[in-house]
């Protein structure tokens, strides 16, 4: 299903890309510095234009916005122009969690992970608009994860069986691996019948996909927002546990705090090692 924009006027086009401009000076160099592309025009104001801001980021946000008490930005307007969508939204108040987390008292850490508990709670306890069946970003349409191997649009699919398959290469069940590739992928066989089992059991869940420290704003001890929602979707319950656990490396101490706030998917995880190590960014020749 195709995304559409937010509240697209001409007049709301001509001042958001007049400000874009105007509040960055040689703007495409300092987008470059920043794969966000995130432009603030005020105090109360940005823009995201990034090489991947889509417009279902921003119907994503206000989704998440009339559905849950979820603290997120704003959203004003979006809409394409160019080769780029352009988001004009709130600017809020805080740092990221990432900034400040290891100078953080105990007590403070277990007062935002609370917080971050309901989050994530709320989240996905979210009903799927009745359009939406299987595994697809906000608006029913392709998920973006660039993570993914093949590139960073995927989808949508009718079913998390079909998700899986494309996981694994177009394999879609443990008769379908032979001995010889099991030879080659030794537990192949074992993962692809794990997802099998999966498939049967679950249905997909609202999913932020990101839950980085980098994504989540704090001021004092409270979460004033989370943000960043380009790969949100219908995904399956344990994909945001296993995404937020396989955060950027540098952001190692994430994983032990993971645990804390998201329902833990051990045996998922385990899974989505071997699966990454198969079939991650580059994949194997089989």
């Amino acid at each position: 299903m195709e995304s559409k924009p937010i509240n697209d006027t001409a007049y709301n086009r001509f001042i958001t890309l007049i400000l874009f401009r105007i509040n960055s000076t040689n703007w495409m160099r300092r987008l470059r510095k920043s794969p966000w592309g995130i432009v603030c025009v005020s105090s109360k104001r940005c823009i995201k234009a990034g090489a991947f801001t889509t417009l279902a980021e921003a119907n994503a946000m206000r989704f998440v916005a009339e559905n849950t008490s979820i603290p997120v930005p704003k959203v004003y307007c979006s809409f394409k122009h160019g080769d780029r969508v352009y988001i004009l939204m709130e600017r809020v108040p805080g740092r990221i969690l990432s900034e400040d987390w290891s100078e953080r008292s105990e007590e403070s850490k277990a007062r935002i992970l609370d917080q971050l508990r309901t989050i994530a709670s709320e989240l996905r306890h979210i009903s799927p608009p009745d359009h939406i069946t299987g595994v697809a970003n906000a608006d029913g349409g392709p998920i973006c994860d660039g993570r993914l191997p093949d590139g960073p649009y995927w989808g949508p699919f009718q079913t998390i069986d079909d998700f899986h398959r494309k996981l694994c290469g177009g394999i879609g069940g443990p008769e379908e691996v032979d001995d010889d590739l099991e030879g080659k992928l030794p537990g192949l066989r074992e993962l692809i019948s794990q997802y099998t089992n999966l498939a049967a059991s679950q249905k997909p869940v609202f999913t932020h996909n990101d839950f980085s420290p980098n994504n989540i704003m704090a001021e004092g001890d409270k979460v004033t927002a989370i943000i960043d929602w380009e790969m949100a979707g219908w995904m399956p319950p344990y994909w945001e546990y296993t995404s937020t656990w396989h955060v950027t490396p540098r952001l190692e101490f994430w994983k032990h705090e993971v645990d804390k706030f998201l329902e833990p998917f051990p045996q998922e995880l385990e899974m989505e090692k071997l699966r990454r190590r198969y079939f991650g960014e580059f994949g194997v020749d089989i």
